[in-house]
């Protein structure tokens, strides 16, 4: 392939830019240093907390720009360039709902902060990982805050457990999507990953032409559809693999870094 002309980077993070044990590649920060000395902005698209990737990139927080919660919110240089909320009326009937599903446990994610209501072990282990900035709550419909999305967990896996129910009940009205092995998130009905860099291609100086994205999981096909150079992880939900255009070495061996380098550095 021929050097494209690209001005932006979409990667997601776990299971893309992160290997198996959930670690960035030693080299990233300077990549991403050297990306932005070309003009390329490079982002981090993740189903994670916008806090817990600004902590993640920290010593580069200022060089790239955050698609956070599935698309649900995006910021740059601490500043947002757009976000997609939820009434707190649709938030409460999800998350009874959800109450009902036998072993999924519940996020409720807004601007602020992220609220749970549960004190289990094991859950608030796996919450650490993707929500730096978390309340516990006595009951999550008391909560007041701009709301961007409904996360449940379930440890025996989302597709199997969580998604049947939430897709019949929620699918037609909004965005219900499987975004790893044991996490699905609900959102509004107009947010995902890819409706948030299109806003970024009408709103700064590149287009679908000028992008690149990487991902692996179902919650990334709608940011792989609005970039020209699409890119699926070997390790990739063979759906995502079908939807892109290339194939980029699994998240085992820093595929996205390799990639990088090999086309633009």
């Amino acid at each position: 392939m021929q050097t494209p002309d690209i001005k932006f980077i979409a990667s997601d993070m776990d299971g893309t830019l992160l290997d198996q044990y959930g670690r960035l590649d030693p080299e990233l920060f300077d990549i991403i240093l050297q990306l932005d000395s070309k003009g390329i902005l490079f982002s981090a698209a993740s189903g994670r907390q916008y806090y817990s990737l600004r902590d993640t990139f920290a010593p580069v927080q200022d060089k790239i720009l955050f698609v956070a919660e599935n698309g649900t919110l995006v910021m740059y240089k601490g500043e947002e360039l757009y976000s997609c909320t939820m009434p707190k009326n649709e938030i409460i009937d999800i998350i009874q709902t959800a109450r009902n599903i036998e072993g999924a446990y519940i996020v409720l994610c807004g601007k602020r902060s992220a609220y749970i209501e549960t004190q289990d072990a094991h859950a608030l282990d796996e919450f650490q990982k993707y929500y730096h900035q978390c309340e516990y709550v006595p009951n999550l419909l008391n909560v007041e805050d701009d709301f961007i999305k409904v996360a449940i967990c379930h440890f025996d896996g989302t597709e199997e457990r969580v998604n049947p129910t939430m897709s019949q009940q929620y699918g037609a009205s909004h965005q219900v999507v499987v975004s790893a092995k044991i996490w699905l998130d609900v959102m509004n009905a107009q947010a995902s990953k890819g409706a948030a860099i299109t806003h970024l291609h009408n709103t700064m100086n590149f287009g679908p032409e000028h992008s690149m994205a990487f991902g692996d999981y179902l919650n990334d096909l709608e940011m792989l559809s609005v970039c020209e150079y699409s890119y699926a992880m070997d390790n990739a939900h063979e759906k995502v693999k079908q939807a892109a255009k290339f194939i980029a070495p699994s998240n085992k061996d820093a595929g996205v870094v390799k990639t990088i380098k090999s086309l633009l550095l």
